[in-house]
């Protein structure tokens, strides 16, 4: 049954689309050689820091890839966007997450938070995009993977959360925070798919940072060249 089902519907590279060997799994392995990693987590880069330098205050700030239009990482997050391919995010977040696991200083992560979708665009999409990508991040760190504490919501509903912690993100969605003792003197990993003007981050960390105690650092499946 198998050999009937991959003949019909093979199997084939996310990002390349050439047909994939038994022994490949989602990325063929020249992609994998080809993909452009960035390796900012082993070498203490402050690239992404520079980013949202003087916007927000980060501890530890990573990106597995560099991002160029037309490229095969472009590639990659599209199909994962758009096409409902959600493995793409599991074995991005493994590879990220593996790594993150041999770096001493991702030991002091208590818990890994996603940047969320609007609830609009996540019932229109089915997912939200970074779902897989941060559990197999927290799978790997050994902490806990938190998706219910920070909300995107329309500003006209900001008058049933006053109570809140909230801040505008853009003139069309706003950030809230639910649970708040969740995150007290906690040191979150936000985690998203691309960073690139850092607004969304910048407007994430702006109520978070209103948090006692919280510590905050970034993991991105990309960063915009």
């Amino acid at each position: 049954m198998k050999d009937i089902f991959n003949l019909f519907f093979p199997k084939v590279c996310e990002a390349c689309n050439s047909l994939l060997r038994d022994n490949e799994d989602t990325i063929c392995t020249y992609c994998r050689h080809d993909l452009p990693v960035t390796n900012f987590h082993f070498n203490n880069a402050d690239t992404v820091k520079k980013v949202l330098y003087g916007r927000v205050r980060l501890e530890l700030a990573t990106a597995l890839f560099y991002f160029s239009k037309k490229g095969i990482v472009q590639q990659l997050i599209h199909n994962l966007k758009y096409r409902g391919h959600e493995n793409i995010g599991t074995v991005l977040g493994k590879w990220l997450g593996n790594e993150l696991a041999t770096c001493k200083a991702y030991e002091t992560i208590d818990v890994v938070v996603p940047v969320p979708l609007h609830k609009k665009r996540l019932r229109k999409r089915g997912y939200n995009q970074v779902t897989r990508f941060g559990k197999e991040i927290a799978k790997a760190l050994n902490v806990a993977y938190e998706d219910k504490v920070l909300q995107r919501v329309e500003p006209s509903q900001t008058q049933v959360f006053k109570n809140r912690l909230l801040r505008s993100s853009t003139t069309d969605s706003v950030f809230i925070v639910e649970n708040i003792a969740l995150l007290k003197h906690k040191h979150i990993l936000l985690v998203d798919d691309i960073i690139t003007t850092g607004a969304t981050v910048e407007a994430c960390s702006n109520v978070l940072q209103t948090i006692d105690g919280i510590k905050i650092s970034l993991a991105t499946m990309a960063i915009a060249e």
